[in-house]
């Protein structure tokens, strides 16, 4: 059994680590292993290696993964891969991540104004409006009406309210179609993450069971030698 206490030279740093801080070479997944035998050629499966020292060698791995399979890097790939290097969690609150109480007045002012302009208050409230101008001004003030028939005072206004409610709602739009698009690049990073983190889950559990099939193989000759030696053994 190896003493937890004593220490061992990292192949990869050269710096003395304990042995409970580091890890034969030959453990690790067949294509990790091979992608750090190109960058040191000397390394052997005996070889020791410490766990600090992993985390760069892995995201170096997936880099150079992942420029062979989608080409260049963007700063999303690249984000993905220092999370990967930092065990880092990408996923975030969407109410944080969207930063609302951070918003200025003029953005409340639109945000408010796009919600209440697409519901059906606005639209009953606003037919009403319509409704008693048209009575005050066909009934109410029959002889000196202020805005009479055709109503152009209140064709002027209809005007002004579209002409200042469309660019107010489309400044809310683009608020929200930003929103839609930071949503959209996280979903992307935390599917690219999980991808990666399957696909070496994948790659150790076949590690671990060739492994364990080898013992297995190795066990079933020393017993079948054994049950030789025992039929072969004179009877006294």
């Amino acid at each position: 059994m190896t003493d937890p206490t004593s220490t061992t030279t990292c192949a990869i740093t050269g710096r003395s680590v304990f042995i409970n801080d580091c890890l034969r070479s030959g453990e690790l997944r067949p294509s990790l292993l091979h992608f750090i035998q190109k960058r040191h050629p000397g390394l052997k499966p005996e070889d020791w290696i410490s766990r600090a020292a992993l985390p760069d060698l892995k995201a170096a791995y997936v880099e150079e993964a992942l420029s062979e399979e989608i080409g260049e890097l963007g700063e999303l790939e690249r984000n993905v891969i220092e999370s990967l290097k930092a065990h880092e969690i990408i996923s975030a609150n969407p109410e944080e991540a969207d930063d609302l109480d951070h918003r200025t007045i003029g953005e409340r002012v639109a945000d408010q104004i796009a919600r209440f302009g697409g519901s059906w208050h606005f639209i009953l409230s606003f037919g009403a409006f319509l409704l008693l101008w048209l009575l005050a001004n066909t009934l109410l003030w029959t002889l000196h009406p202020p805005d009479p028939y055709p109503f152009i005072l209140l064709n002027l206004i209809l005007s002004c309210i579209a002409a200042l409610q469309a660019p107010v709602i489309m400044m809310s739009q683009n608020r929200q179609e930003a929103r839609d698009r930071k949503r959209a690049e996280q979903d992307y990073q935390i599917n690219l993450k999980a991808e990666l983190e399957i696909r070496h889950l994948h790659e150790k559990v076949d590690h671990l069971l060739h492994d364990q099939s080898q013992r297995l193989l190795e066990i079933q000759q020393i017993q079948t030698e054994l049950l030789r030696q025992l039929v072969d053994k004179p009877t006294t």
